[in-house]
């Protein structure tokens, strides 16, 4: 018996009486923290550079499965054609010994040792880096219950995350080693069975069938499948897309007396959800697409295996569709390097059910999915890192790797953050590049490789955002403060402070916004980057603000924040000033020139510079170490165009911006 996830007695309940409408990561997260998959390997650090599987041919008789007493015991011969990597005259591979009976091996395979659940084959001769290499293997699957093939009722499937595929199949099962695969199945003839790729002949003899499917495209083997049922139902909705090559079969297995209206809508969906993710990402990655609905052997959600999607019986939820669809593209296409890169898979496709919701229904409704996961995660935080370096090399416990608070909502919530730091123009931009990357694109990616298409495409360093947001745990905790100074003659000035309890949390770099109402006029919202703690902005108005609000559009979603008004600093009758400021220009408008005046308290590092509204700095007036005191700098606008600039002054932990206006 599977053990299910402990999750909040209101989501049990809402998943019964909703089912239709629950979060696809839900269900998502469901299944994997459910499943039963123990993690069996050794250190592989002996064969981790050894060799890079090519292609995996399988051909199994798996008839006896089918019918009764339905036995889970099936023979096989696998064919591994691989690539040397560096002299070796043996081979190991992961295979269960609780699972996998191997007869023998043959072509270059000539004698092999099976323990601990590895299978070491000793090879015809040495083999130098750059040759390829076929073993053969003839082995049988034992009539035992191991969580990664089912058999029963005239149903068979299979079901591999993390790594279970080394219970039905010989592999080196890590996500980074995808291979090509070629699967004949032999099944009765009322058997309908699916698998990865296209299906490349099925051919009746007698009673029996002969179904063979092929992947031209590299499979994770935790993404490797065999789907097959008595009497299955098939229905198929064909994709053409504006480009006439554009297009390819998806395929809906189903089960007699499943709500066939949420299957019709599905059906109906599955293309404009295609045109969605072909826009945002690259085009559909394979040859075909496909669903398939299981028994109660696999009771919760989905799982996103290349090409053909497993989901539990009767689950034609939108949401869900949504999620496990978006993984072709984002764990299928792309696969995690190593299980520490789980986010490139879980927190994507979670953050395209959003996407797909705002394409249905607007920002507004994206949004508030954002902040339904941001809640989520914020009420239930086990309080660890979307990613732990050590995922790579040890296995994590599915409650930690499939975390629903951490990998889903939280992974989910971190690309929105990503989002808001970026802009639209550039985040879109990030996904369709690191998308449609050759270097990833059919292979697999790290984090750190995402996070290099962010730099490239962004023009900067956003190294930080990850360190804090992927490889650190919890979130910021504010504690700001503002005052409301009348300084005469119309003039007003309102005074921020960003201030982060760290309570033992990294700081949280990000840009923030602040809201700032006034006694006539529209409100200004004001954007500035938070850098450092307890970092000082001063803001000059000529008008009377009446009201400041942080964050106001709740962008960081994942926080807690406080904001408390204080006193403004009054100034002493010394020549030193007691507070850092910054004061509007004057003349302003101005042409060409004009001056800005600013204080510093005590000794520190002083910039003041100009940007203009795309947020170029144009002038670099001061760059250098000053004493306390009274200063000013000139700005010279002549060789720049009438418009709105502004100007920035960072000394210590004190920043301030102010507006200026040239008017030739």
């Amino acid at each position: 018996m599977r053990f299910k996830i402990l999750l909040p007695l209101v989501m049990i309940f809402a998943s019964v009486l909703y089912a239709q409408d629950r979060k696809g990561a839900e269900y998502c997260a469901e299944k994997k923290q459910s499943s039963r998959m123990i993690a069996l390997e050794k250190s592989q650090a002996d064969i981790k550079y050894s060799f890079d599987v090519l292609d995996y041919n399988l051909k199994f008789d798996l008839y006896n499965n089918f019918i009764p007493p339905y036995t889970k015991s099936f023979t096989a011969t696998e064919v591994i054609k691989l690539r040397v990597d560096s002299v070796l005259n043996s081979i190991t591979l992961n295979a269960s010994n609780s699972s996998l009976i191997i007869h023998n091996v043959f072509l270059s395979g000539v004698s092999s040792t099976h323990s601990d659940n590895l299978l070491t084959i000793n090879l015809d001769s040495y083999y130098n880096p750059g040759d390829t290499v076929s073993v053969g293997i003839n082995y049988t699957h034992a009539n035992v219950t191991d969580y990664a093939f089912y058999a029963g009722d005239g149903f068979v499937f299979t079901d591999n995350e993390p790594e279970g595929a080394r219970k039905w199949f010989p592999c080196r099962d890590k996500p980074s080693d995808k291979a090509t695969v070629n699967i004949t199945a032999k099944v009765p003839y009322n058997v309908k069975l699916g698998s990865n790729g296209r299906l490349a002949d099925s051919v009746r003899t007698g009673d029996t069938l002969y179904y063979n499917w092929i992947s031209r495209d590299p499979v994770a083997t935790y993404l490797v499948v065999l789907t097959g049922k008595v009497n299955y139902n098939l229905d198929i909705v064909h994709y053409q897309g504006a480009d006439p090559a554009d297009n390819f079969p998806i395929r809906f297995y189903w089960n007699n007396g499943e709500n066939i209206t949420a299957l019709n809508q599905i059906k109906s969906l599955i293309i404009p959800m295609t045109d969605l993710f072909n826009g945002l990402f690259t085009k559909h990655p394979f040859e075909k697409d496909g669903f398939a609905t299981l028994n109660s052997q696999f009771p919760w959600g989905g799982m996103e295996n290349q090409s053909l999607t497993s989901l539990c019986p009767d689950c034609w939820g939108e949401y869900l569709i949504a999620h496990e669809y978006a993984h072709q593209w984002f764990g299928d296409m792309i696969t995690c390097e190593t299980w520490a890169d789980i986010w490139l898979n879980e927190g994507f496709a979670t953050y395209s059910e959003a996407l797909w919701i705002e394409s249905r229904s607007g920002y507004l409704a994206y949004k508030n999915d954002i902040n339904t996961n941001a809640n989520y995660y914020l009420n239930y935080n086990p309080g660890w890192a979307i990613s732990n370096p050590d995922w790579a090399v040890n296995t994590p416990a599915n409650s930690v790797l499939f975390n629903y608070y951490i990998t889903y909502m939280k992974g989910s919530v971190i690309l929105h953050l990503l989002r808001y730091t970026l802009g639209d123009e550039v985040f879109f931009n990030v996904l369709k590049s690191y998308a449609g990357n050759s270097a990833y694109k059919y292979k697999s990616a790290s984090i750190n490789d995402f996070i290099s298409v962010v730099n490239n495409i962004s023009g900067a360093d956003y190294n930080w955002f990850f360190d804090q947001w992927i490889y650190s745990p919890n979130h910021p905790a504010y504690e700001n403060k503002y005052f409301i100074a009348d300084k005469g003659n119309n003039n007003w000035e309102v005074g921020f402070q960003a201030h982060q309890n760290l309570g033992g949390n990294v700081f949280f770099k990000m840009p923030v916004e602040i809201k700032i109402g006034f006694n006539s006029g529209a409100d200004t919202l004001i954007r500035v980057m938070n850098d450092i703690n307890d970092q000082q902005y001063v803001f000059g108005f000529n008008r009377q603000p009446v009201s400041v609000a942080f964050d106001p559009d709740n962008q960081i979603v994942i926080k807690t924040a406080t904001l408390t008004q204080v006193a403004a600093a009054v100034e002493g009758e010394s020549g030193i000033p007691e507070r850092y400021a910054l004061e509007q220009n004057y003349p302003n408008p101005f042409n060409p020139l004009t001056t800005i005046r600013f204080e510093i308290p005590e000794e520190t590092d002083v910039t003041l510079s100009v940007f203009n509204l795309m947020g170029e700095r144009i002038a670099l007036l001061v760059n250098r170490r000053m004493e306390a005191g009274r200063y000013t700098a000139e700005f010279d606008g002549n060789s720049y165009p009438s418009g709105i600039y502004f100007y920035n002054l960072k000394a210590g932990n004190y920043s301030s911006v102010r507006k200026m206006i040239l008017l030739k």
